[in-house]
């Protein structure tokens, strides 16, 4: 299996984002509206797989958290605050010069590493093994050359016990047309952000997940809401979150 899976285009084009990046209105505007609600549901998955008190501040604590493909530091900044030792891997190295000055001017200790996840020095391994308690990536496989490949990657990064939670548009004939099509179209998002002939419908990342070694676990559909920008549950005609986990011995 090739450790290569980044696509140099999709870096190209998501690197050239990062001065943008923590700008709620500006080319990752999208983004933002999305994280409270993909956040949302790790929390709640936290809680479930650890049986954790919903009301605690650091449910991470103690805990390493790997988010690969992670820009300029949207998610990995909310792991550090719920007290995880966080490791950020991207393709683009402009998305982690973003994230290391962001994260400094924040006080956070985040540990930031540009390239394949394959290639990760052991010293950015918070476990014992080279391995994290939770590993996330949020709208990546769809950018990504080898989608197995990545799944499997990602799976040899996740600690025995670990959590491992994915997002990822799903491919329909809607999400072409609202994703795709008018997304880019009204600038929504960066044109070229999307290639629906790559998104994964959800039976499709499940079987990855499975051939990985893997137990999917949860499912739900994330989709627009008119008070709110994006609900989690119902539809997964857009877009879907995945929650997977070892299965038990």
């Amino acid at each position: 299996m090739s450790s290569a899976t980044i696509n140099p285009n999709e870096a190209a084009h998501f690197g050239a984002l990062a001065a943008d990046w923590w700008d709620p209105h500006g080319s990752s505007a999208m983004l933002h509206k999305l994280n409270p609600v993909r956040l949302a549901y790790i929390r709640a998955q936290i809680d479930a797989h650890w049986h954790g008190d919903t009301r605690a501040r650091y449910p991470l604590a103690g805990r390493g958290a790997l988010d690969v493909g992670c820009g300029a530091g949207l998610l990995a900044e909310p792991l550090a605050r719920m007290g995880a030792k966080v490791t950020g891997v991207d393709a683009a190295p402009e998305n982690i010069a973003a994230a290391r000055d962001h994260a400094a001017g924040q006080g956070l200790n985040i540990h930031y590493f540009a390239g394949e996840l394959a290639d990760l020095p052991i010293p950015f391994v918070s476990n014992g093994g080279g391995v994290f308690d939770l590993v996330t990536s949020m709208e990546v496989v769809e950018h990504v050359t080898d989608p197995a490949a990545f799944i499997a990657q990602l799976a040899a990064r996740l600690a025995p016990g670990g959590l491992m939670i994915l997002s990822t548009p799903n491919r329909t004939i809607l999400s072409k047309l609202l994703l795709v099509e008018a997304a880019e179209r009204v600038g929504a998002v960066p044109r070229g952000t999307h290639d629906w002939d790559q998104f994964l419908k959800p039976e499709e990342l499940t079987k990855l997940l499975e051939d990985a070694g893997l137990e999917v676990v949860d499912r739900t559909g994330l989709s627009p809401s008119p008070a709110k920008g994006f609900k989690l549950g119902g539809s997964e005609a857009l877009n879907y979150l995945v929650a997977a986990r070892w299965p038990d011995s």
